[in-house]
């Protein structure tokens, strides 16, 4: 470990449902504040779904030039504003940067779904003379970290990573790998996805892997024994990576080290996890190995905890396979429940939310916790955040096609 260059977190950007600014995101998380509430981007009287979390208030041209806007889907603008709240929070600047050794490094699980939505209406009822010529770089993946890299003037690598919902958490830890390596100094790292379509929710539902509950407030219970599928969320979610030596060498205020990244594949079923967890349990094991910790040493995980009726207990098992009789000492919390499940992005945000629970002592708390399911029996700190000091943590992501990532981020000393 003692020969790994440090990585540290020096800038955070958010675009999400339960604020779209830092600060407001962490006030509400401590709060315990949900952003889950009824569809209203589309008229949604076809789908059995009624309950999504959806980006609330924003206004693109808030946060660049309206004309970019317009040649961007939905997800690349969220990505773009938050990257650009990143970057300002680390007090960084194009003007006195190696542009060539500043990169982006995006996770993207879906990309401009609505663009293709609306695009197939144009082609199967005008013709494919009638699409705009802008559709394509509108709906491909990388398009988030291209104009990310526009949008900042840096001309390091970009690139989309997707590993469904493991591929905000994969991003950061790709990007972090990219500094230890000595090929960039910063990164601008994290994850952003807009998938509340009918075409996505329609999808997800016939999957049966979607929250029925009619009421809002309570549809997303991950623990709780009633839980009954995940809420669709979206945003975005960046941070600003950087060499411990260069942030330090321009005098950067840190929030905490990322210090592990573990990843894995279950080679098991395309949605289904392995019941017994083993590829997040070597996940987990693996980022702790990277960082340089015991289980003895993490003092709270972030779970995936999407309230499904598999992954909940699955990931329970998982932790108690790897932390062994200190299962019970940490604690463990879904902000799912507040943030709903931002599909590519979700690592981000909840890499976020670990590292501000790390800088404040702070257990963000699992809401709508009401019936306790035996075979989800550890603390998850129900309904209401604890305080506490947190020396390290895990941010578990797992996602369709058997992905397995963990981050480990501790308190930077």
């Amino acid at each position: 470990m003692s020969s790994k260059t440090r990585v540290v977190i020096t800038g955070l950007g958010v675009i999400s449902p339960v604020g779209n600014n830092v600060e407001t995101l962490w006030q509400n998380i401590r709060a315990g504040a949900g952003g889950v509430g009824p569809l209203t981007r589309f008229d949604g009287s076809r789908l059995d779904v009624k309950a999504v979390a959806e980006v609330k208030g924003f206004n693109a041209a808030d946060h660049m030039d309206a004309k970019d806007a317009k040649r961007m889907a939905l997800f690349t603008q969220y990505a773009v504003a938050a990257a650009g709240q990143a970057w300002r929070d680390a007090g960084l600047a194009t003007e006195g940067t190696d542009t060539f050794r500043t990169g982006v490094m995006m996770g993207v699980g879906i990309g401009g779904k609505e663009v293709d939505e609306e695009a197939y209406h144009v082609l199967f009822e005008k013709g494919p003379s009638r699409l705009s010529p802008l559709i394509v770089p509108k709906i491909i993946t990388n398009e988030a970290c291209g104009n990310i890299s526009m949008a900042l003037g840096v001309q390091g690598l970009a690139l989309a990573v997707a590993s469904a919902c493991a591929s905000g958490a994969d991003a950061l830890g790709l990007a972090m790998d990219l500094i230890r390596a000595g090929r960039a100094d910063v990164m601008i790292a994290g994850g952003s996805e807009a998938a509340i379509t009918e075409f996505s929710l329609g999808g997800f539902q016939s999957m049966r892997a979607l929250s029925l509950n009619p009421d809002p407030a309570t549809a997303c219970r991950p623990f709780d024994k009633a839980r009954d599928g995940f809420v669709m969320g979206e945003g975005s979610a960046v941070l600003i990576l950087e060499s411990e030596a260069h942030a330090k060498a321009r005098g950067a205020k840190i929030y905490a080290e990322l210090a592990g990244y573990g990843a894995t594949a279950d080679a098991h079923h395309l949605t289904a996890p392995h019941p017994d967890g083993v590829g997040v349990v070597k996940a987990m094991r693996l980022a702790m190995e990277d960082a340089g910790l015991a289980p003895s040493g993490i003092d709270y995980i972030n779970a995936h905890g999407t309230s499904t009726p598999l992954n909940d207990p699955m990931e329970t098992k998982a932790v108690k396979t790897v932390f062994g009789d200190d299962a019970r000492r940490v604690k463990m919390s879904s902000t799912k429940s507040m943030t709903g499940h931002l599909l590519g992005a979700a690592g981000a945000i909840e890499a976020i939310i670990t590292t501000l629970a790390i800088r404040d002592g702070v257990f963000p708390p699992t809401i709508n916790h009401a019936t306790p399911d035996p075979e989800c029996d550890l603390d998850i700190v129900p309904n209401k955040m604890q305080a506490g000091e947190i020396r390290a943590a895990l941010s578990n992501s797992l996602g369709f096609g058997g992905h397995n990532t963990t981050l480990a981020v501790k308190k930077h000393v």
